[in-house]
């Protein structure tokens, strides 16, 4: 086999359309081996005849897409120095674009001996036993795609699974459910615009690993945050093949989507890889170069820092991993069109030595990134490590996960002691976690429900989670529920107690999305979605995670369906900017009120009182003071928002005329509907809250004078 030079840049394989040039960085490697497989699996190999600023390369003319290849490492196997390269190995290429197949657990699999992990290393070939990479074809019609390029402030996002959310929807084609063409399917798209989510946000699709102590247990991993391919589309999702196939599917399912005005953001896993700790497999960034890719114990380089709670934590302190990343993020964008990442545990990416540190070169990077500096950066904002827990602290272009939204909101509706500040701040947008940074109130991503963790209708339904199924003795997952389900275990015929955990399911989402802040929605929790009680579902790849189409609750999609219309009708609900409070021109020019339920102001003191349940805010649709197209004013209708989160009924006083004359409920949270109300209600008057509720009330008087156009912001 005739190798040429090539060019140690792009990194990875590169067709060109007469052949293929292959680069792959290592600087401990002594010889690197290309291995080409052909049909039937034989191998041939050549050397890279160069290396150029420690990047081997080598260009084969007539080598074109479709081709499986991988690298064998030659150099020094010494773990006690932190080396392991094995040349018996074949490694993925870290910039593969496609990869075919998956793992078969052999021993050959590992570096070493199962017998004697500390002894020699294993020499048994891993080639059939291995995933191999792929050469794919760069060119896709794209037509006339573009990003959506949807305003932060009218974002609602969507967290979905390729495979939960499609597996069982009657309407797909049984040959596409699970994959990335179920997504762009008209059933799924049609539910997403009807929705009126505006961005959908897929867990991990990069190329991920079934773990070996998974596959022992006859279990896979679901989720899928056990990444191996920062390039490549997750194989098992594609339809037509493996050999680049999911490639195009995925780029069809972005172009579809886009089609329909939604954005695609991709839950990305850059801190840790499927190989794991010490006795983890070699499958790439061990055997090419174990100390640049990885945090090495400094004390005992045989050993792995382990911030991610996975085994091995990534090594962004070195220029050619930074650089891995940002080239793979700069491709998910440029070559395959998606609108932003969502970065888990991206603490541990800020990591330099030990402490998070952030003013880390990664951040660093991306600030001064022409294309991904201008594309939606979301942080969960924490890793397993000390001091990993960095809530309001991501640097000015990012938004967060806000975690203290989530934890604030399950404890005020289930009743637990805290300060009604508390409440409020995450209610405004947490601006005591954003506002100091430069930052918007869409800084704030807002969420209840996630993928780790209850579904919503679990969330109201148990007190205990139920993980038995998971083969860790329940040991595994949250400890505790941090809701309240009305005292009774799991499902129950019982009406009372059905009508109150539709009650409290409502009061969640109706809180969630008139908030300010980004809100984002679990897939299935608008349809009443339920895991039966497991709160850690990311080795059940089967029915229990996947959302069940045919046991829909058509009254809480109407109303999660209607709120999200309401908030996208009112810029008062996701406002551009923080409060303002009062000004010198009087009480009418003031953008927010806090009210106790008899109507009067909120004091210092009613704010410190933590076992105070109830308030109301008042939001001035006509002081939102947000800049129409023409220069016109653009304000909307003013609200009263009522909160009862007591066990008891209350009821509540309208503020005086100054706030507004006149008033309609359009929701109450004690039943489904969403629209208003026959009777109004006068300045003064009061209404009553039951217990454990929301109401709204719109205004139904503006100000003579004050009124402008109302939306468009």
């Amino acid at each position: 086999m005739r190798i040429w030079p090539g060019t140690p840049y792009p990194l990875g394989a590169t067709y060109d359309g007469s052949g293929t040039n292959f680069s792959l960085f290592s600087e401990v490697a002594t010889r690197v081996e290309l291995s080409l497989f052909d049909e039937d699996g034989r191998e041939t190999t050549a050397d890279l005849p160069e290396v150029t600023a420690f990047c081997w390369h080598g260009f084969l003319p007539d080598v074109g897409p479709g081709q499986r290849y991988g690298f064998r490492v030659h150099g020094p196997y010494e773990p006690t120095a932190g080396l392991r390269c094995n040349p018996a190995k074949v490694l993925l290429d870290p910039y593969a674009k496609a990869i075919e197949g998956s793992i078969s657990w052999d021993e050959a699999v590992f570096p070493y001996h199962f017998v004697d992990p500390d002894g020699e290393p294993n020499h048994d070939n891993s080639a059939p036993f291995v995933p191999w990479s792929v050469v794919v074809n760069p060119w896709f019609d794209w037509g006339n795609d573009r990003h959506p390029l949807t305003a932060w402030h009218r974002t609602v996002v969507y967290e979905a699974h390729v495979k939960g959310l499609t597996m069982t929807h009657p309407d797909i084609d049984p040959e596409l459910r699970g994959t990335y063409l179920g997504v762009a399917s008209p059933p799924i798209i049609e539910h997403l615009v009807d929705l009126g989510v505006t961005a959908i946000e897929l867990m991990p699709v990069h190329q991920f690993v079934h773990d070996h102590t998974l596959h022992e247990q006859g279990l896979r991993n679901y989720w899928g945050y056990n990444s191996i391919g920062f390039f490549a589309p997750h194989n098992e999702y594609a339809v037509r093949g493996h050999r680049g196939q999911q490639v195009t599917e995925f780029k069809s399912m972005v172009k579809a989507l886009h089609a329909a005005g939604i954005e695609v953001i991709l839950d990305v896993v850059y801190n840790h890889t499927a190989e794991g700790n010490h006795l983890g497999p070699m499958l790439a960034f061990r055997g090419i170069d174990n100390p640049a890719y990885y945090h090495l114990v400094p004390d005992d380089l045989r050993y792995y820092m382990d911030f991610t709670g996975t085994g091995n934590t990534v090594n962004t302190r070195h220029p050619h991993v930074l650089q891995l990343i940002m080239d793979s993020l700069r491709y998910w964008v440029t070559e395959m069109h998606v609108d932003g990442f969502r970065f888990d545990l991206a603490s541990a990416l800020a990591r330099e030595l030990h402490a998070v540190n952030q003013l880390s070169a990664f951040f660093n990077l991306i600030q001064q990134d022409p294309v991904i500096s201008r594309v939606k950066l979301i942080a969960e904002p924490w890793d397993v490590g000390e001091g990993g827990y960095q809530v309001g602290n991501f640097p000015a272009l990012w938004t967060e996960w806000n975690g203290k939204y989530r934890d604030t909101v399950r404890d005020y509706w289930r009743g637990a002691d805290q300060t009604l500040g508390e409440f409020a701040s995450r209610f405004t947008g947490s601006s005591d976690l954003y506002e100091d940074t430069g930052r918007r109130p869409h800084a704030s991503i807002n969420f209840v429900i996630a993928h780790d963790g209850f579904t919503l209708t679990d969330l109201v339904s148990y007190d205990e989670k139920h993980n038995e199924a998971n083969g860790e003795d329940n040991n595994d997952g949250e400890s505790h529920n941090r809701s309240w389900n009305c005292g009774v275990e799991g499902p129950t015929d019982d009406p009372k107690i059905v009508k109150l955990r539709a009650r409290q399911r409502r009061n969640f989402l109706a809180t969630l999305l008139l908030s300010q802040g980004v809100p984002m929605l679990a897939h299935g929790d608008e349809l009443g979605r339920t895991q039966r009680g497991n709160n850690n579902v990311y080795c059940q790849d089967n029915d229990l995670s996947w959302i069940d189409w045919s046991d829909v609750d058509e009254e809480l999609l109407a109303f999660t369906s209607a709120l999200i219309e309401l908030r996208t009708e009112h810029p008062v609900f996701r406002r551009r900017l923080w409060f303002q409070g009062s000004d010198s021109t009087g009480r009418g020019a003031e953008d927010i009120g806090w009210f106790r339920p008899d109507g009067s102001e909120m004091t210092d003191d009613d704010w410190s009182q933590g076992f105070a349940k109830s308030l109301a805010v008042f939001l001035n649709g006509e002081a939102i003071a947000t800049p129409g197209t023409q220069g016109e004013r653009i304000v909307d209708d003013s609200f009263y928002v009522v909160f009862n989160g007591h066990h008891g009924r209350l009821n509540f006083t309208l503020p005086g005329h100054e706030w507004g004359n006149r008033w309609v409920r359009i929701i109450d949270t004690t039943d489904s509907h969403v629209g208003p109300a026959r009777r109004q209600w006068r300045a003064g008057e009061r209404i009553r809250a039951d217990a454990r509720s929301v109401l709204v009330l719109k205004r139904i008087d503006p100000l003579p004078g004050r009124r402008a156009v109302i939306g468009g912001a």
